[in-house]
């Protein structure tokens, strides 16, 4: 069986359709075309066949998770999670964990870094509403510990930004009603006490 055609795809640029005797055979991404060295002209055994066609679905899977982990930082566990759906193997979720892994876009303390960052900047919320969204992204509490910190600062700069947003809806002029959404966000009774006390003053 010989390899008579290599030919980029149209519609992915990156990956490449491989004809085996004049027929489609299977694709293959660059840099797996690359690695395996296939050329035109190049002789195969039907195994060899066989194992190139195992390798183009994988392969495929690995770029189709490359590009949903690079669209955005995620947890392991979520890019575990879509491994699951996709319904990959142990094996090749264990293989391509560990290839993200190594180029970075698995790492749990970034992630969880970036996402207390992007909380404290653009959506402020409370320390413990921060723990339980990381949580449930199977997050480990020591990198969530060491992601959120123990300064109480943080904290209050959040509560008050929020309370400055919220007294500009006419519903949250009510103290009670503002104390109550604050509650629900996950801060203390102190905290929101505290942070309604000293706008007014």
């Amino acid at each position: 069986m010989k390899v008579t055609a290599i030919k980029q795809q149209v519609k992915r640029p990156g990956r490449y359709s491989i004809f085996v005797d004049d027929k489609y055979g299977f694709s293959l991404s660059e840099s797996a075309l690359l690695e395996h060295k296939l050329a035109s002209g190049q002789e195969l055994t039907p195994k060899q066949v066989s194992e190139f066609k195992k390798l183009s679905g994988e392969d495929k899977l690995y770029n189709q998770t490359l590009r949903y982990a690079v669209l955005r930082l995620r947890s392991r566990w979520e890019i575990e999670f879509y491994l699951e759906r996709k319904k990959a193997s142990p094996a090749l979720t264990t293989s391509i964990l560990n290839k993200l892994s190594i180029i970075g876009l698995i790492d749990d303390e970034k992630f969880a870094q970036a996402f207390v960052n992007d909380r404290r900047l653009l959506r402020p919320t409370s320390r413990r509403k921060m723990m339980l969204e990381l949580r449930k992204k199977r997050v480990p509490d020591k990198i969530i510990q060491e992601a959120i910190g123990n300064e109480n600062g943080d904290e209050l700069t959040a509560l008050q930004v929020i309370v400055e947003q919220k007294r500009r809806q006419t519903k949250y002029q009510d103290d009670q009603k503002l104390m109550q959404y604050l509650a629900r966000q996950g801060f203390s009774y102190g905290d929101i006490k505290e942070a309604l006390t000293s706008r007014k003053n």
